[in-house]
């Protein structure tokens, strides 16, 4: 990839990227600096990724009228909790501002043979979501068989989905184009406006880039927009800032 085609990578991730602080330990100071982050020289990334419990926070930081969306999550990282505490998250978070949702599926009870637990869950908390989109994460690292992620990605879809996200961040194994590959088919044999996030792992623009191009050879080139592509990234923005800034990319992997 050439300095040209680095930088128009680097300005289209920006306006994709849903900046993440989805550490245990997170701070307020580190909300309040996340903020700030979001806000570049070069333009507001698609969305902050935070805890449900900063989101009020955040929208205060923000204001109502940022272009910059608040992203929280919930069933998160475990994807096991009961509908109604998932729903009680869920409503939370939007009263507080958030304007989306990323949703861990019930991946453990898919894998065992219980699709019945991920339709019923996407369908109870997209009705919960309000003006909220939803996202819904697999966790594809730990699902891994590939008609598994398909029949997931199938499932969350059918279910009301509005984007399909491929893991929390907090697995061995994240963001691979493998998944990303099966899911942006599901997607597009759909035939419905969902979107794509890859999550975790991808710290380079260079990385970014290999799941641009894939998704405009299975979605047509014009597909990529922030309302149907975001990256799940933490260390993707300095990457992002270097190259723009004239830099040479010099981004370490991260674990988000």
């Amino acid at each position: 990839m050439d300095n040209q085609e680095l930088r128009a990578v680097a300005t289209k991730a920006l306006s994709l990227l849903d900046l993440t602080n989805l550490k245990d330990d997170c701070t307020p100071e580190q909300i309040v600096s996340l903020c700030g982050k979001a806000q570049t020289a070069y333009g507001p990334t698609a969305a902050i990724c935070i805890w449900p419990r900063f989101v009020m926070q955040a929208r205060t930081l923000l204001g109502p009228d940022s272009p910059i969306r608040i992203a929280t999550v919930v069933n998160f990282p475990s994807g096991a909790m009961k509908i109604e505490d998932v729903l009680a998250e869920t409503r939370d978070a939007v009263a507080d501002g958030a304007d989306d949702i990323d949703l861990v599926i019930p991946y453990r009870a898919l894998a065992s043979g219980d699709e019945k637990a991920v339709t019923d869950m996407v369908t109870a908390v997209k009705a919960a979501c309000g003006n909220a989109i939803l996202k819904t994460i697999l966790e594809t690292g730990e699902l891994k068989d590939v008609a598994l992620i398909r029949k997931a990605s199938d499932l969350a879809i059918a279910a009301g989905a509005d984007f399909v996200k491929t893991s929390t961040g907090k697995v061995g194994v994240n963001a691979t184009l493998e998944a990303a590959d099966i899911m942006l088919q599901s997607i597009r044999d759909s035939r419905k406006r969902v979107g794509f996030k890859p999550a975790g792992g991808i710290s380079t623009v260079a990385d970014a880039g290999l799941y641009l191009r894939l998704a405009d050879t299975i979605m047509g080139e014009d597909w990529v927009i922030p309302s149907t592509f975001r990256f799940g990234a933490s260390g993707l923005l300095d990457d992002i800032l270097a190259v723009l800034s004239g830099e040479r990319s010099t981004a370490a992997a991260s674990g988000y």
